[in-house]
């Protein structure tokens, strides 16, 4: 099969629609399951380049939540602490295999991004992760196989419509690839860069010391932001992206957008939040928009109207920002990747507010030497790869 008519395009009245090669070869994919439409295969072939490249690049199994073609969360199968398997709502589940902690981790590191997802996983999708899945809000996942008592449970989704794509590992592209803008064609060759420790190695501030699970996570958060839309910064611990910043016109509002993303991450681990008297049965997506508006500042409108009464038992007391500060000053460690160069010290200054010890950006900025010197009055590490990861 070498195309597959789509109910339409990126909008319902963009007909026809379809996906094909054009060289009369067959498609690398087959659809097991629904109707994948124009943005999930989108979403689908961007989230399996980054998850293969995680793979390869890590060892770990990998796994990625898109939406609108850029990545909610992206991580590796590090297991979860107990404090992470309960904020990922996994706690329930017992031992979990590698890759469904992989998912776990880039499902839950943006809960209210990620609603609503497509899944990539670099490894054949086995129970423990299809578990995961079925029970989150989901347009559909790829992945280079399916156990079969994982696909049972896949098909059971949306009364037998969840989308279910398998690709063929061992695909590769062409090497110049094409698109179509106002009827203009595009070619340009397809980024193949390959992103490894060695791009950490031009170490240019006074702290030359990256250790070796910040060079993981640096390089977790460049292979993310090689497939998210640009303007993108990515903050990332602990194995996992955990606060995205995509598609800004300014880098300072990318690392403040991602920087939220990361303190809601770190925020969301702290007792008083983990402890949130919720109500019985109360809905997952529910639960999730209780906590970011607990976090965040729409908490004293929701205690105001009497709203609480219906997310949490009790009313929980109001979380000050003195103590949500004290809260994150308590972070270490936290890397950064940036997909062009910090043209100002204000991304530094941000960064430091969510625990960022160490940063990969391709520098070349005029301003240089002033990044540098605000790295250097945190005794961050940055290091400069030379690389511009620009993605549209």
């Amino acid at each position: 099969m070498n195309e597959l008519e789509l109910k339409y395009g990126c909008n319902p009245n963009q007909k026809p629609s379809r996906i094909f090669m054009e060289n009369g070869e067959n498609l690398p994919i087959q659809v097991l399951c629904g109707k994948p439409g124009y943005i999930n295969f989108l979403d689908a072939f961007n989230g399996w380049q980054l998850v293969s490249e995680l793979k390869a690049a890590t060892g770990l199994p990998a796994a990625t939540s898109f939406k609108h073609v850029s990545p909610a969360g992206a991580a590796v199968g590090l297991p979860l602490s107990d404090v992470l398997a309960k904020i990922y709502w996994v706690d329930d589940l017992g031992e979990l295999s590698p890759l469904a902690c992989a998912y776990a981790r880039a499902r839950g590191a943006d809960r209210m991004s990620s609603f609503g997802d497509f899944i990539s996983l670099s490894d054949v999708c086995d129970v423990s992760t299809a578990k995961i899945i079925k029970r989150e809000v989901s347009d559909g996942v790829i992945a280079p196989g399916y156990e079969p008592e994982a696909l049972e449970i896949l098909k059971q989704k949306k009364n037998g419509n969840y989308n279910v794509i398998q690709i063929d590992p061992s695909y590769r592209p062409a090497p110049i690839e094409h698109k179509q803008v106002f009827g203009v064609t595009f070619e340009q060759g397809r980024n193949e860069l390959k992103i490894d420790k060695e791009l950490l190695s031009n170490v240019v501030t006074a702290n030359k010391e990256i250790p070796d699970q910040a060079k993981i996570d640096l390089i977790i958060s460049l292979i993310t932001l090689k497939y998210t839309q640009s303007n993108s910064v990515c903050y990332a611990k602990g194995g996992q992206a955990i606060g995205i910043g995509a598609g800004q016109q300014s880098r300072v509002h990318c690392t403040r957008l991602a920087g939220q993303k990361a303190d809601n991450w770190l925020l969301r681990q702290c007792p008083k939040v983990l402890n949130l008297p919720f109500v019985d049965n109360i809905k997952r997506a529910d639960r999730d928009n209780a906590i970011d508006n607990y976090i965040g500042e729409e908490y004293m409108d929701v205690l105001a109207d009497g709203a609480w009464q219906r997310v949490f038992k009790e009313k929980p007391d109001v979380f000050t920002a003195e103590e949500k500060r004290a809260w994150l000053d308590q972070m270490q460690d936290v890397c950064l990747g940036s997909d062009a160069f910090f043209p100002f010290s204000d991304n530094i200054e941000r960064a430091r507010k969510s625990g960022v010890k160490y940063i990969a950006q391709p520098g070349g900025s005029v301003r240089d030497d002033a990044v540098i010197e605000c790295c250097d009055k945190y005794g961050m590490a940055m290091a400069f790869t030379g690389i511009r990861l620009f993605h549209h």
